[in-house]
């Protein structure tokens, strides 16, 4: 029997939908449960042949119990040693060379200094920076935001510098991006599953939150959708995320790529509605029964992006 666990947190309606339609297909050999953890020993392998993590980002001990599971053999949704090197601005890099338009975007020191750090871990940094050159080349207004945040926490609106200087102070040690601001024309959320099923979402940001994936017009310009879903299949490959979400601003026809490193994205059916839910729900249950019928016992089975298994051929 393999078993497909699901590993979560406070959410409440997608974990149990999840199992449901997992164990409705009845698939011969193979169940779906929620995980259950009564100890972790090291290199011991754990019952499951797939996890889906939904949880993992905000709980170390889970963290470290699927990078074991996943050593030991089971195909961990999403990768954890990835999802643990992972930020944003490193997203960003990548997404460049990807071809995929984006915001311009800068990384910032810390406001403040490092626990365990003084003026002198700083010899390498320039005194001053060139803040001129950074806020030329961004604009205001502009965001900021953490590089390796998520969940829209710590997230400025800064109309020109003296904002920036203002709220940059109470950033403390949170190492910020300064990035471009796209106002748009229209805004999409786009579910990305299995690295190839993927469900363009009509998304208004500035909506009260139960209600951002209520849009009165819906664009259907079929070239625009084409390039979103390829742009979108470009970063979760090049990623490595089997289940995530990619958010574009369309700015004169062009979408941008405004934050595409979400690995536990929002699926709760309070918030992103039937249709959505639906179909999220019913493409997990068949990616994760994909990959069970393709675990292979006392083998790694974990699944790795372009831009890994890439850097991995290269000669030593």
């Amino acid at each position: 029997m393999k078993k497909i666990g699901i590993l979560f947190g406070m959410e409440d309606t997608f974990p149990a939908a999840f199992i449901e339609r997992v164990n409705e297909k009845n698939e011969k050999g193979i169940i779906a449960e929620a995980v259950s953890i009564d100890k972790v020993i090291q290199n011991r392998p754990h019952e499951y042949a797939v996890i889906i993590d939904r949880i993992s980002q905000d709980v170390p001990f889970y963290r470290a119990f699927l990078k074991n599971a996943a050593l030991t053999g089971t195909n961990v949704i999403n990768n954890p040693f990835w999802w643990s090197a992972d930020d944003k601005f490193f997203n960003n890099c990548l997404a460049d060379t990807l071809g995929v338009p984006l915001p311009k975007t800068v990384i910032l020191p810390s406001a403040e200094h490092p626990t365990d750090t003084t003026a002198k871990s700083f010899r390498n940094l320039a005194y001053p920076l060139d803040w001129e050159g950074m806020f030329d080349y961004v604009g205001f207004p502009a965001y900021m935001k953490p590089y390796a945040g998520g969940g829209w926490k710590n997230v400025y609106r800064l109309e020109n510098r003296d904002e920036f200087w203002q709220k940059h102070r109470e950033t403390g040690q949170l190492v910020m991006l300064l990035q471009e601001e796209i106002v748009f024309d229209s805004y999409f959320r786009v579910y990305c599953l299995g690295r190839k099923a993927v469900r363009i979402m009509p998304y208004e940001p500035r909506n009260p939150h139960h209600l951002r994936y209520v849009v009165d017009n819906p664009v259907t310009d079929k070239k625009l959708l084409a390039t979103i879903k390829d742009y979108t299949l470009r970063l979760c490959n090049g990623l490595g995320y089997d289940f995530n979400t990619v958010e574009f601003a369309v700015r004169d026809g062009i979408p941008y790529a405004i934050d595409f490193g979400n690995p536990a994205p929002d699926a709760e059916l309070t918030s992103v509605g039937r249709e959505n839910f639906d179909w999220v729900v019913e493409e997990a249950a068949k990616m994760a029964i994909g990959f069970a019928k393709k675990h292979k016992s006392g083998q790694m089975n974990l699944r790795w992006g372009d831009f890994i298994k890439q850097s991995s051929a290269l000669p030593l």
